[in-house]
């Protein structure tokens, strides 16, 4: 045979390594592993609940450390604004270093700040110990980053709001535990269960969660940078004006209904949690709903309807209060009907933020988060201002109406915005 056939029938040198590069280059890269919605939806309900589950011990809290209750209440809103800003560090971080050690180092600082809470023999070290626990907000916003980053945008908006079914289920649970707590053990061990939870959690996150950001290692200077780019997007506005106004409906009543049911109403605090709960329950079924309709139906669509539906709710509340017909049904009735909204429409608000611009999902996820948190304390403070004044559950109300109908404004905006996939 001659050389000329052989050259034929065998590749020469080059032709060979370009096909075996080609060969390497169609191998297509192995997928994250995604992690199990329960760990999401844990290290999500983490956060809230500790923040809901002392407050039923801030007497005894105060007592104990020889403290004022206005001292100890700080507990709560430095633990907020820790949050927040938490949110805002914990996306570029995870931009940059990956997903899995900043929420892995959140949950670290939170068992810290947990032991500082149960070794405090002053307020001082107390409210220090609150404001470390609030790392644990790294599970709030990193868990819908996750989320974004192993599945699209819309079936996104359905596995986040199963993820966040757990920020439903801890703020409904964590008083009434907290209170038994207090009650058969001191308050001491409500922190105790805290600390418990966060070695579950941590440990749950360590076996459970590879690292999901494909496309991290930038600076954090250029990571920091894409919240400029964020905040010039119209579109990403319009997702955060979304979560945090129709949320703030739910935080007005979170912040003036206290007042309305013990100082008009005469209820006990007990009848008060039982009532709340219909919120919650709400929540769940609205979050239910987004998982199930969001990709047959759009994250926009589910948007504009959950925006509506609240909206619809304070505007039911509103008119029954102002017509004399105030009692706990006409107050906590509608609050259903605002959880199943909220459920709706803040799920799918999420996953439109965080894809505005996917390269950088944590940074929008953080970002929308603190903005969501801090018009929630903004909204909790003017709701427990107007509900002690004069104008009462009449003020309340219209305070809700108020962010329910600028919330719908912003999700019927969305509309005409086409966000990147």
């Amino acid at each position: 045979m001659s050389d000329q056939r052989f050259q034929k029938i065998l590749p020469s040198a080059p032709d060979t390594a370009r096909k075996e590069s080609s060969d390497r280059a169609a191998i297509p890269a192995p997928a994250t592993r995604r992690p199990m919605l329960a760990t999401l939806m844990i290290a999500s309900a983490l956060s809230p609940l500790a923040i809901n589950i002392f407050i039923p011990s801030m007497a005894s809290i105060a007592r104990d450390l020889h403290a004022d209750g206005a001292t100890v209440g700080l507990g709560l809103s430095l633990y907020l604004a820790a949050t927040a800003i938490i949110q805002l560090l914990a996306g570029p971080l995870s931009d940059r270093f990956g997903r899995r050690p900043v929420i892995l180092g959140g949950m670290v600082l939170f068992l810290i700040g947990t032991a500082l809470c149960l070794i405090a023999r002053d307020v001082g070290l107390f409210l220090a110990g609150r404001v470390v626990q609030a790392a644990s907000a790294t599970g709030i916003a990193l868990s819908r980053a996750v989320v974004r980053d192993v599945y699209s945008r819309e079936r996104a908006a359905a596995m986040i709001g199963y993820v966040t079914m757990g920020l439903a289920v801890a703020p409904m649970l964590g008083p009434a535990i907290g209170g038994v707590m207090d009650t058969a053990f001191g308050w001491r061990s409500v922190f105790w269960l805290l600390a418990v939870m966060g070695v579950a959690t941590t440990t749950l996150l360590v076996f459970d969660l590879s690292e999901t950001n494909n496309d991290r290692g930038k600076p954090i200077a250029s990571q920091l940078r894409s919240y400029g780019e964020l905040t010039r997007s119209s579109a990403f506005w319009i997702y955060v004006g979304v979560s945090s106004l129709t949320s703030g409906v739910f935080f007005a009543f979170l912040g003036g209904a206290p007042f309305v049911a013990v100082d008009i109403l005469a209820m006990t605090p007990a009848g008060y949690g039982l009532w709340f709960g219909l919120g919650a329950l709400g929540y769940m079924a609205g979050n239910f709903g987004t998982a199930r309709l969001s990709v047959r139906l759009g994250i926009k669509t589910l948007m504009v309807s959950g925006a509506g539906l609240t909206l619809s709710a304070a505007i039911l509340s509103l008119i029954a209060v102002a017509t004399g017909h105030l009692s706990p049904l006409t107050l906590f009735g509608p609050m259903l009907l605002v959880g199943i909204g909220n459920g709706l429409a803040l799920p799918t608000a999420t996953a439109g933020g965080v894809s505005v611009r996917p390269e950088a999902a944590g940074a929008a996820a953080g970002l929308l988060g603190a903005c969501q948190i801090g018009l929630g304390a903004i909204s909790s403070i003017l709701a427990a201002i107007l509900a002690t004044s004069a104008v009462g559950a009449v003020g309340l109300t219209a305070l809700m109406t108020g962010f329910g109908l600028a919330g719908l404004a912003c999700a019927l905006a969305a509309r005409r915005v086409r966000p990147s996939p």
